[in-house]
């Protein structure tokens, strides 16, 4: 039998333990990192590959990802959980995560909307660049040149080019669901990119069928194997389950993305093909956090078939040249906004629990089937029947969840969705209505609705994650020794401004005045600049009496001439 260690060792083990916990950690005179170092070109071997007709060509990019749907199901429901069950693989916090809690700009993420007010029109125009938007009613018939059928996917559709170059792939709603996917896909799609990812360029358009001319002998070939002609009987299928107005189409519009096409990204480890990669998928806090996002639109599908990686040649003449880098696009949020599937049961379970969810049949088996799930209490509100179950009454963001597991979503911890909560923040309510005219929908009664369920959906996430990290953010020194901040809770009044309190102490517990300002401003006297040798470390302390934690500013003093400097924060919980 093992020896045991005396109790004084213990008890000394455990305040050392103890006691490096909650030391606060020490922050260099730096600036943060404020750019990923992903985004710069890295050269990758180059290989002699064959191109679809068999002729030989030269490629120096990344190899091409292709992911099976069922594969994919199947490996992160069943296969992956296993694995990870019998391996030693604790949490742990995303690791590109800068020094105030945030992250950096990279191949991933651009800090937009939650960096900096975003200019009019700037929201609804998403990815789309001013060459992308289309005037359908400007186009002359026969302009709109089908050259490709669309292989996959649950939408009917086909490839677009115009003007002899720009290309992209127009797609229709769901006989069963007119206007909500196609609506779906382009508010998704804007506000993903406001938040922060990159997307593609997304629009809803009437077209007119004349304005079409189709390339004569395309053929298409379908996830069952199968090719068939894509000719003018199949064009008319499409047509057939389109929202018709006015003797015109209504289609999804994705314009087609830059760069070599390298296949989706997946969501956990890393690409052994691309040097830059060298984060692993999972440990990342902008897919990780993309988790809440998911939940506010009810994006579901969230899965990595809905993902695609670009090569960005420096050269851009030359697509598959080397050098350059690989960008992550997140695509097709059409199943956002309450898809509806064709067995009810599986319609009211979206959000709440996975295709296949051990956890709920175990749950089940237990109780007999006597205990109400959330999804039993879901109702199709009258009228608006096309948006299935989206809904704010029984949404709980803690609970959500996507079609099936997702490794990153399923590591995402209190500070990953806090992350997410402070930039969904920054949305105002008037933001809910430009995004949902975003839809063009025939009825203003379903632009209303979207809008109303898009701010309720929203006030459940920051009530839940704004209430214990603190949502202080946008620190600064100001006037050298003043050190100020915004309350993003307070800014979009998520609770009453009487609950709002606040309180700051420097190191030794030493109170400091603390003004509250509009807009969910507030700023802090900081005590006297010292006239030392050397510049000295200040932790300071802010509570705003709603959040459970407290947020740690850490400043150095750089004399009296100089003021403080800001360098770093923690959320503690």
């Amino acid at each position: 039998m093992r020896a045991r260690p005396p109790l004084p060792v213990l008890v000394a083990v455990l305040l050392a333990v103890g006691a490096c916990a909650g030391a606060p950690p020490r922050f260099p005179l730096a600036p943060p990192l404020a750019r990923d170092t992903d985004l710069d070109p890295v050269t990758v071997p180059c290989v002699k590959l064959r191109d679809d007709k068999g002729a030989p060509h030269v490629s120096c990019a990344p190899k091409p990802y292709v992911s099976p749907l069922a594969w994919d199901a199947a490996d992160n429901t069943l296969f992956r959980p296993l694995a990870k069950f019998f391996a030693v693989d604790p949490p742990k916090e995303a690791r590109n995560v800068d020094a105030f809690d945030e992250t950096p700009d990279s191949a991933w993420f651009t800090n937009r909307i939650g960096r900096r007010p975003l200019a009019p029109g700037e929201l609804v125009r998403g990815a789309c660049r001013s060459e992308d938007v289309l005037d359908p009613s400007a186009a002359a018939p026969g302009s709109y040149v089908i050259d490709r059928g669309k292989p996959n996917g649950a939408s009917p559709g086909f490839r677009v080019t115009i003007d002899g170059k720009r290309k992209f792939m127009f797609k229709t709603d769901f006989a069963s669901e007119p206007e909500r996917p196609t609506a779906a896909a382009a508010i998704g799609a804007a506000v993903y990119h406001a938040v922060g990812f990159n997307t593609s360029c997304e629009q809803v358009v009437y077209v007119r069928p004349e304005s079409f001319t189709l390339t004569p002998g395309l053929t298409v070939t379908a996830n069952d194997g199968v090719t068939r002609p894509f000719d003018a009987r199949a064009l008319e299928k499409v047509f057939a389950q389109a929202v018709a107005r006015e003797g015109a189409y209504r289609f999804q519009v994705s314009a087609w993305l830059g760069g070599h096409l390298l296949g989706p990204f997946k969501y956990e480890g890393t690409r052994s093909d691309d040097p830059n990669d060298i984060i692993p998928h999972e440990d990342r806090r902008d897919l990780r956090g993309a988790r809440l996002l998911a939940a506010w639109l009810h994006h579901f599908d969230a899965r990595e078939q809905n993902t695609m990686d670009t090569w960005i040649a420096v050269d851009p003449t030359r697509p598959e040249s080397s050098p350059g880098w690989v960008k992550h696009f997140y695509l097709d949020t059409s199943d956002s906004l309450g898809s509806l599937w064709d067995w009810d049961a599986v319609s009211r379970r979206m959000g709440d629990s996975y295709l296949l969810d051990f956890a709920d049949i175990g749950l089940d088996f237990a109780t007999l089937g006597v205990l109400e799930r959330p999804w039993e209490r879901k109702r199709l509100q009258p009228g608006m029947e096309m948006f299935g179950y989206f809904h704010w009454e029984e949404f709980d963001p803690e609970r959500w969840r996507n079609e099936y597991p997702n490794p990153a979503f399923g590591r995402a911890t209190e500070r990953d969705n806090a992350w997410m909560a402070r930039i969904l923040a920054r949305f105002r309510r008037e933001d809910m209505r430009a995004l949902a005219e975003l839809g063009r929908f025939s009825s203003p009664a379903a632009t209303d609705f979207v809008a109303e369920v898009l701010e309720r959906r929203l006030q459940k996430i920051l009530e839940r994650y704004l209430a214990v990290l603190s949502p202080l953010s946008d620190l600064r020194v100001e006037g050298k020794t003043r050190l100020c901040a915004t309350d993003l809770a307070r800014r979009r009044s998520v609770w009453p401004d009487a609950r709002f309190r606040y309180t700051a102490t420097s190191a030794g517990g030493a109170a400091l005045r603390v003004e509250p300002r509009a807009g969910g401003g507030l700023c802090v006297d900081l005590p006297r600049p010292a006239a030392a040798p050397e510049p000295s470390y200040l932790v300071v302390t802010v509570g705003n009496g709603v959040a459970k934690g407290r947020l740690e500013a850490h400043l150095y003093d750089l004399g009296p001439a100089a003021g403080y400097e800001i360098v770093g924060a923690v959320r503690r919980e």
